[in-house]
């Protein structure tokens, strides 16, 4: 009979191997009792979520996805940054109306890229007026939040590469868009999500504009 040498291998619970859940993280969360402010992306969506953790589970107490955004009037593809930052707001502002101030932030297993969509829906939160912990230096500039690197970049192309224009921004000359007007549908939206909850346009949208 052969003998085993060294440590027993354990093997991961599945969603860690699969890189959906870090339980390390939640388990600290989950020791805080805090409202978590859930944030998932795709390539064309994102979702925010405020959650309390109960014995029995999780509870969802606001869901919100980016097509949402679409009655507003957003033109638009759902998964970019602008759309992460009104995601947010628009969350949070439903948060706000379910009596939720506070929360954390949980993006669970997804890259942490500073000034990405993650951090732009977390942005949109905060300006909504909830809570929540962060390091000011995580988050995307305002002139990202309303497009304007899309539109220069669009301006630059058009000008130097109309083919690689064409090729690029197919998508929004299908859906007969202007990448060069994005920061007008921006605000447009933003000011009927404002409307929509009676609340108040950031502060920020008179400083960049």
């Amino acid at each position: 009979m052969r003998r085993r040498f060294g440590k027993a291998y354990r093997v991961a619970w599945r969603r860690r191997r699969e890189g959906k859940t870090d339980y390390h993280a939640r388990y600290r969360m989950l020791l805080s009792r805090k409202t978590r402010a859930v944030v998932r992306k795709s390539l064309r969506h994102i979702v925010v979520q405020f959650i309390d953790a109960k014995i029995n589970g999780d509870v969802t107490l606001s869901f919100t996805k980016s097509t949402e955004l679409r009655k507003y009037g957003w033109k638009y593809n759902c998964g970019n940054l602008p759309a992460a930052y009104l995601t947010g707001f628009l969350a949070g502002l439903k948060a706000k109306a379910r009596g939720i101030n506070d929360a954390i932030l949980d993006i669970g297993a997804q890259r942490s890229t500073y000034g990405g969509r993650l951090y732009a829906a977390l942005l949109g939160i905060r300006d909504a007026g909830i809570h929540i912990p962060h390091d000011e230096k995580i988050l995307p500039s305002y002139e990202r939040v309303l497009g304007k690197h899309i539109e220069n970049y669009a301006k630059m192309l058009k000008l130097e590469d109309k083919d690689r224009y064409k090729l690029q921004f197919g998508g929004y000359i299908q859906r007969k868009t202007d990448p060069e007007k994005i920061s007008e549908n921006f605000l447009r939206v933003l000011k009927k999500i404002v409307e929509e909850y009676n609340a108040t346009i950031p502060t920020w949208i008179g400083e960049v504009t």
